[in-house]
């Protein structure tokens, strides 16, 4: 039997290379042009071959969004892009433009798959775009699984769906209150989430929300971690985690949360899905459902009058680059103070606690010979000592 690939996002290369340990069996980022989520870091070419080469090595697989929606001025450059982007060892491109479809089957080896921008939620669809070229269509956010499966009985080439992350409040990529309010175009990644702002709601003159209470329109984020075993049963191809702008932190705990469920399932292991969903609370920052795949939403599913997050960002204190049997490199995120315990998750280990009684930072010449009792500064590295050697980049956390 093929196995299911577990596709994660990646924003920079820190975050590509964490979603592969972790278990992702490939990733899709973002190049500097044609790209959504013009916020995310996004790769340039020498970058991207980076993340190619870095991928490759451990039989994985990287896969470019070329997912805007296109102007006259963006086809110029395009053919271009795509040979840079081929010559490389990319493996695939994401697109919703059958223009850039043909260029690339034209011009070059890159595999296209079809961007949920094009919202396809029907076989018929899917039919369609495998006859203009298409090696893959990922399905809209909005599908069921009843169509999943229908659309996965006779399908003429692979299907991606979504498992988890953020939906849209329209369909993906056709929503234009962005464009509207604040001048930034979702279509061309500059979504400013509009949906998710606080609005007073007035009926005629008088104001109906109170004080603090305000509405928004917005979605919870999608977990469709109890449906894996449905999804792979049904035949989907590529089982995709959303969030290019998420920290590594996130992207290490989702990813290794769906990593052991698909393994569990091929393994015929018991599926403990609370120690899933409770690996991937840890990480959390907005409240989860499971969209449309068991129909249309309710009103449980909605964010209308919350802002509640399920952990404070400050939890994720550092990333491991390095370690030896006594000492541990690690990249400060947040504050790490001296005589403190941390929890430690391992993208191969269960997690565990460690009590920091050393850090040293780097003095003029590279040498860790500094003493420190409190380390702040975003990015730089320390080493503290250890009593084991810890797995690079492993998730240095609070210990609450």
């Amino acid at each position: 039997m093929k196995r299911i690939e577990l596709l994660a996002p990646a924003g920079d290369l820190e975050k590509l290379k964490v979603a592969l340990v972790y278990g992702a069996d490939a990733v899709f980022i973002g190049g500097r042009e044609f790209s959504l989520r013009s916020k995310a870091s996004n790769f340039t070419l020498e970058e991207i071959k980076e993340g190619v080469d870095f991928a490759h090595k451990l039989n994985k697989k990287v896969h470019v969004t070329c997912n805007i929606v296109m102007h006259n001025n963006d086809v110029e450059p395009l053919k271009e892009y795509l040979l840079a982007l081929d010559k490389i060892g990319v493996d695939a491109i994401i697109t919703s433009s059958l223009h850039m479809v043909k260029l690339a089957k034209e011009f070059t080896s890159l595999e296209c798959h079809i961007s949920t921008q094009q919202s396809v939620l029907n076989s018929e669809a899917v039919k369609f775009f495998k006859e203009c070229g298409a090696d893959r269509v990922v399905l809209g956010r909005e599908v069921s699984l009843e169509d999943i499966k229908s659309i996965c009985k006779d399908k003429p080439c692979e299907i991606e769906t979504f498992i988890h992350g953020g939906m849209c409040s329209s369909y993906s990529g056709k929503c234009m209150l962005s464009n509207v309010m604040c001048n930034r175009d979702a279509n061309r990644g500059g979504c400013a989430y509009s949906c998710r702002w606080k609005y007073n709601i007035h009926q005629g003159d008088e104001l109906i929300t109170k004080g603090d209470e305000y509405f928004k329109m917005s979605s919870r984020d999608l977990c469709a971690i109890n449906e894996i075993p449905q999804l792979i049963e049904y035949g989907v191809d590529s089982l995709k985690i959303e969030g290019r702008r998420k920290a590594s932190n996130y992207i290490a705990c989702v990813v290794k949360a769906y990593r052991q469920a698909i393994d569990d399932y091929y393994a015929q292991r018991e599926m403990k899905f609370s120690k899933y969903r409770e690996d991937i609370y840890k990480c959390e920052n907005r409240l989860t459902s499971t969209g449309f795949l068991h129909g249309n939403v309710k009103i449980e599913q909605m964010l209308y009058n919350l802002d509640e997050r399920l952990i404070k960002i400050g939890d994720y204190v550092g990333l491991v680059l390095d370690s030896t049997e006594e000492y541990a490199y690690v990249e400060i995120h947040n504050k790490m103070e001296l005589n403190h315990t941390y929890i430690v998750h391992s993208p191969i280990e269960e997690d565990y606690v460690i009590l920091i009684d050393e850090m040293m930072k780097q003095n003029a010449i590279g040498e860790y010979i500094m003493p420190m009792e409190v380390a702040t500064i975003g990015k730089q590295v320390i080493r503290i000592k250890t009593n084991k050697k810890i797995e690079p980049y492993s998730i240095i956390r609070l210990n609450r």
